[in-house]
C-alpha cells in the first residue's frame, strides 16, 4: 500500500554539479508518492564513479554535458519507503539494489534483450535522469533487485561496478585456461581482473601507474602488476606470454595510451574490450596493428542483465567485493569525497557516500 504524501515533507537534500568542481548539497522536491509499478526508495549509500568524476571535472561525458546542473550518482542501494499501486515482490523497509538504467522497452535494443543500449534511456545521475546522491529517489519497480541481510548498503552499492565488470567478461567469452591483461586498476579493472580469475583464466596482467593499485591488484587478482610509468608495458606483456600475446584484453584506464596497448598486447585473432571512458571522447588504436592481427573489438556500455548473478556471487562468498570500498563518508562531506577522487589521495579505489546508515 502506498504511504501518504502528508508524511513526505516538501523538499529533500541532494549533491547537485553546477560546474566544474562545482558540487553542492541543496535543496530540491522530494518525490512523494510512487505511481503505479514504482517504489519509493530512501537512498542508503551511493559510490562515486568514474563516469560521476567525468562530470564533475569535465562537465560532461561525450554529447552529455552538464549545463544546467544535475544531481549526481547511480551506484547506489536503497531502502523501499513505500510502493506504488501494483508493485509485489518487495516490502517496505527491505535494503535493494538499484539498476540505475530505465529503457524505454519498446525500442530495437530492448525488445532484442540490450536494454543497456536503448538510444532513449533514463540513467540515474546524468543530465536527463535524477542521480541517487538524494534522501530519496523514486524508480521502477523492476529496477530493485532484494538483498540479503547478509549483505551491507555499502556492498549494495559496490553490486553496479560489480555488475559492468560481469558483463565485461561475458563480452569476451572467456574461456578456461586462457591467458588476460587489464589496463587500468580501478574499481572496474579489478572487478575485471577478479571475474576473469573466476572464469578460469590462467595468467591475469594488469597494467596501473599508481603503486597502491597494482599492490591491491596482485593481492585481489592479478599474477602480475606493471608500471607504465616506468616500463614498456606491451613489450613486459609479449615477454610474459613469450611474444604470443594475451588472448584478451580489458581496457579499463580510459587513458589516451590503453586502447593501443591493448590492441598491441593482444594475440593475433584476439579480443580487445574496452571499458575505459576517454577524457577527450576520442579512443585511438593503430589501424595496421588491428587490421592485421584480425582482432575482435568489443565496447561495453554498463552492463545487461547481471544484478543477480552478482548478488549471488557476493552472497555465496565467490568474491568480496568490500575492499573496494576504502572511504566511506557522510552526505555532508560529498564534496571532500569527490576531491579525495579527483586527486587519488589516502589509497582510494571507491569512495562511498553514506546518506543513510539505517
Amino acid at each position: 500500500m502506498a504511504a501518504s504524501p502528508s508524511r513526505y515533507t516538501a523538499t529533500m537534500e541532494a549533491a547537485g554539479l553546477f560546474g566544474l568542481h562545482d558540487l553542492r548539497i541543496i535543496e530540491i522536491p522530494h518525490p512523494g508518492e510512487p505511481g503505479p509499478g514504482e517504489v519509493l526508495l530512501r537512498v542508503a549509500a551511493v559510490g562515486i564513479c568514474g563516469s560521476d568524476h567525468h562530470y564533475y571535472h569535465e562537465g560532461a561525458i561525450g554529447n552529455a554535458i552538464v549545463d544546467q546542473g544535475m544531481v549526481m550518482g547511480h551506484e547506489f542501494s536503497a531502502r523501499v519507503e513505500a510502493l506504488g499501486a501494483g508493485v509485489t515482490g518487495l516490502a517496505v523497509g527491505q535494503l535493494v539494489a538499484v539498476e540505475p538504467a530505465i529503457p524505454c522497452g519498446h525500442c530495437e535494443s530492448c525488445q532484442h534483450g540490450h536494454p543497456n543500449l536503448c538510444p532513449d534511456v533514463l540513467f540515474c545521475g546524468s543530465p536527463n535522469h535524477i542521480g541517487a546522491m538524494a534522501t530519496a529517489i523514486t524508480m521502477p519497480a523492476e529496477n530493485c533487485f532484494p538483498l540479503p541481510d547478509t549483505l551491507t548498503p555499502v556492498e549494495g552499492a559496490l553490486l553496479e561496478p560489480l555488475g559492468v565488470a560481469i558483463h565485461s567478461v561475458d563480452l569476451a567469452h572467456l574461456r578456461v585456461g586462457q591467458t588476460v591483461a587489464v589496463l587500468g586498476a580501478g574499481p572496474i579493472g579489478l572487478l575485471i581482473a577478479a571475474m576473469a580469475r573466476l572464469s578460469g583464466a590462467t595468467d591475469i596482467f594488469v597494467t596501473e601507474p599508481l603503486g597502491y593499485r597494482r599492490a591491491f591488484a596482485v593481492e585481489y587478482a592479478a599474477d602480475v602488476a606493471f608500471d607504465p610509468g616506468a616500463e614498456d608495458v606491451v613489450a613486459a606483456i609479449l615477454d610474459a606470454t613469450g611474444g604470443r600475446g594475451v588472448d584478451v584484453a580489458f581496457e579499463a584506464a580510459g587513458a589516451n595510451a590503453t586502447p593501443d596497448q591493448a590492441a598491441r598486447v593482444v594475440r593475433p585473432g584476439g579480443t580487445v574490450v574496452v571499458a575505459g571512458i576517454p577524457d577527450d571522447d576520442t579512443m585511438r588504436m593503430t589501424a595496421s596493428v588491428i587490421r592485421r592481427k584480425g582482432l575482435t573489438i568489443k565496447i561495453v556500455r554498463r552492463m545487461k542483465h547481471t544484478y543477480p548473478r552478482a548478488i549471488r556471487l557476493v552472497e555465496r562468498g565467490g568474491l568480496d567485493i568490500a575492499p573496494l570500498a576504502t572511504h566511506v563518508f557522510p552526505f555532508e562531506r560529498v564534496a571532500e569525497a569527490f576531491e579525495l577522487v579527483h586527486g587519488f589521495h589516502d589509497g582510494v579505489l571507491r569512495a562511498i557516500i553514506q546518506i543513510d546508515g539505517r
